[in-house]
């Protein structure tokens, strides 16, 4: 049974560890949105059922299924994997769904963020949402996990958490004027504390160029480990993202996270640059209200995007000239975990990647 609170996690002594903490399992959103998935989402459907399939070799996998895809997702997923019928607008359940917290007992509760598709009627990508933004208590309910309901526009990937009090935040995303406008930068900092039982925040100014959800930090800089992150990185000075990661670099270098560290950052060439075929435009509906898919657009290509499971971790890979170097970075930072790679091109062209569909439930232990 799930129970919505009244209060918040950081005052009943809960936080959100962090990713490479023990799951009890992942959620993802089957996608199917023919204005945004080419060809009726089925070249996305069998990159997510990759994804799905690698974490389920060590955890507990749910997928969330529109009724009209419920037989076609639960012929195409293994059998292990449990398919529940819940309605959506879209498969970011990174951003839809909710944050989980867990305090010392190892009790989990779950934070239920306001979602307005990246922006609302500002710059937001869809309309409606109102699916979307029902999708986390939905999870909660299911979960069995009690409820903290903030009243704030927050997405799942525009945080990450290091699990010892430091969390890493972009001021592109959380500024943003489509997002809480009538919150000071001090007032966003406080319900960050209260919700996710933080004490450091550090913002880094931009995140990955051209990314449509206003630089979420989960495609660009994420902890690897305690005073340990990882950033996209390009040497190309005429490159718009240089100066973007380059801004990034010299806050991290400055950063003193919550337990007295300076923080080790590996630099990972970013895969690309990578912009749509006229062929894979091509096969996305044209809406209004939606942002387009147009030929020749950059995608915002990164292999920060990833999920840390239980004893995997799920990279994508682009059949790009950069995807060597960045599984053995991998490797070597996250051993003993073993690097399964997926197709990323796909979900990518849909504006995200792994990390954006993909939601650990931590087990709390």
């Amino acid at each position: 049974m799930s129970h919505t609170l009244d209060s918040t996690p950081a005052a009943d002594g809960y936080r959100m560890p962090a990713e490479w903490a023990h799951h009890s399992g992942c959620w993802l959103i089957w996608p199917e949105r023919p204005d945004n998935w080419r060809q009726g989402g089925k070249p996305a459907q069998a990159a997510f059922t990759a994804v799905a399939t690698a974490i389920a070799t060590t955890e507990q996998v749910t997928v969330a299924v529109s009724a009209r895809q419920y037989d076609n997702a639960r012929n195409e997923l293994p059998e292990h994997i449990r398919v529940v019928e819940t309605s959506t607008d879209d498969a970011w359940v990174r951003d839809c769904g909710p944050t989980f917290v867990v305090n010392d007992a190892g009790d989990v509760r779950g934070v239920d963020w306001d979602f307005n598709a990246w922006g609302g009627l500002v710059d937001g990508l869809y309309f409606p949402w109102a699916a979307d933004d029902a999708v986390a208590r939905k999870v909660l309910e299911i979960e069995g996990a009690d409820r903290y309901k903030a009243s704030f526009v927050l997405e799942g990937g525009s945080i990450d958490v290091d699990g010892e009090g430091t969390l890493l935040v972009t001021e592109e995303c959380l500024l943003s004027a489509g997002r809480n406008p009538d919150l000071t930068r001090e007032a966003i900092e406080e319900l960050l504390c209260s919700y996710l039982g933080v004490e450091v925040i550090v913002w880094l100014p931009f995140g990955v160029y051209l990314d449509e959800t206003n630089g979420h930090v989960d495609n660009f800089c994420r902890f690897v480990e305690p005073g340990k992150v990882m950033l996209t990185w390009t040497d190309d000075e005429t490159d718009p993202q240089h100066e973007r990661s380059a801004a990034a670099l010299k806050v991290l270098e400055s950063t003193v996270d919550a337990r007295g560290r300076t923080l080790e950052i590996v630099k990972l060439a970013q895969p690309g640059p990578i912009f749509i075929t006229a062929e894979e435009s091509g096969g996305v509906d044209s809406i209004d209200g939606t942002l387009p898919r147009a030929t020749g657009d950059r995608l915002a290509g990164s292999y920060v995007n990833s999920y840390i499971g239980n004893d995997v971790v799920v990279l994508p890979v682009f059949g790009d000239a950069h995807d060597d170097a960045a599984v053995a970075a991998y490797t070597e930072l996250f051993a003993p975990r073993r690097i399964l790679t997926v197709p990323g091109r796909e979900i990518l062209l849909g504006g995200g990647n792994v990390h954006c569909i993909t939601q650990q439930v931590p087990s709390g232990r």
